[in-house]
């Protein structure tokens, strides 16, 4: 995430505010800038860029839930945002957890579709695209029938991606997260994890991508439910920290690869973090001052992937230690195995080499 500051006053920002607390000017997110702007009321329910008089926008439909800061074009057709429109389902507001709920996933999901954008990777609804275009759908088990002929399973299917309302309730995931035995389980996760699953489809499926990725992944011709029943009955295999970047990736290579994907936006993420804040990591801890320090900035460009890990990994160390201070678990609780960062290397190369039109 980059940094943003206030144009106004210069206080520092975060992704989520709707205002500022230190001169309560009115922001909002603009996602073709990919900024943070200060706003002033124009006429009515248009604002003004600051900066900028002649942009003129509306706030998205959702925001009237403070479910979404991101903005629209004042005289455009389309009352929610590009977030917003990919939403097939949300839960009924009627509920007051319901809305809770949903605003934690909606800044989830706002958060990886900025990271989808900063990859250059297209984001296209269902609307737009009803074969190939990427669908929500926040459903709760209490909306479901009751006679049992239905539940709500966390799931990608067909660009369909399903997220249980269940997931945003802190106590209720952490229970999951302990019941699974399960180091790391976020909202962040789930959507960048179910995202991979669309991106497959796209980038090696509709690609001809098959073979490399089976050198690498296995075959994800193995049947699905064959593979699902095997990994919750026996486990994964013992050695499974030497070849796969979770536990869960085991299961098939549909998995090895959502779980893949989502590390490797947790990286690019993570990092674009540090270097917007100017943090440091030495590169040895016996090693003088003089001999220089890694700073995320010098990974490089965005085909450097030697390099990314190369600023990834000692952060990790020190992000860790620094949670351990505080008496929190590790922030990043993985050990990358040389094959889990070849995987990481195949999305890498994937998104790079992506067609985008």
């Amino acid at each position: 995430m980059k940094h943003f500051e206030c144009q106004n006053c210069g206080q520092w920002l975060t992704f989520e505010n709707s205002h500022c607390e230190r001169c309560g000017h009115v922001l909002g997110y603009d996602p073709d800038y990919e900024d943070l702007i200060a706003l002033v009321p124009e006429r009515g329910d248009f604002w003004q860029a600051l900066k900028d008089p002649a942009r003129v926008f509306r706030f998205c439909a959702n925001s009237a839930y403070q479910a979404c800061n991101w903005l629209v074009p004042a005289e455009g057709p389309d009352a929610l945002c590009q977030a917003c429109r990919l939403n097939r389902i949300i839960p009924r507001l009627e509920e007051s957890d319901h809305i809770v709920f949903w605003r934690r996933l909606e800044v989830a999901k706002h958060r990886m579709i900025y990271g989808l954008k900063r990859l250059n990777l297209p984001v296209l609804s269902k609307q737009d695209d009803p074969d190939k275009g990427v669908a929500f759908e926040f459903l709760s088990a209490a909306d479901m029938p009751q006679d049992g002929a239905a539940s709500v399973v966390t799931g990608h299917a067909n660009g369909v991606i399903t997220i249980d309302l269940s997931e945003a309730d802190h106590v209720e995931r952490e229970r999951q997260r302990r019941d699974m035995s399960e180091p790391y389980r976020t909202l962040l996760g789930h959507f960048r994890h179910e995202i991979g699953h669309y991106y497959w489809e796209r980038l090696v499926a509709d690609q001809g991508r098959h073979e490399s990725f089976r050198v690498l992944f296995g075959d994800e011709r193995q049947d699905y439910g064959e593979a699902l029943a095997r990994h919750y009955e026996q486990g994964p295999p013992i050695d499974w920290p030497e070849r796969y970047v979770s536990s869960y990736a085991t299961m098939h290579a549909w998995e090895d690869f959502a779980e893949t994907w989502a590390h490797y936006m947790h990286i690019v993420d993570t990092l674009e973090t540090a270097e917007a804040y100017d943090l440091q990591v030495r590169r040895g801890l016996r090693r003088q001052q003089a001999e220089g320090t890694t700073t995320i900035s010098q990974k490089g460009d965005s085909e450097s992937f030697d390099a990314m890990i190369e600023a990834w990994l000692p952060m990790t160390y020190a992000v860790n230690s620094l949670n351990r201070s505080m008496g929190q678990p590790d922030l990043y609780p993985f050990v990358l195995s040389q094959f889990a960062i070849d995987k990481i290397e195949f999305v890498h190369e994937l998104i790079q080499n992506s067609d985008r039109s």
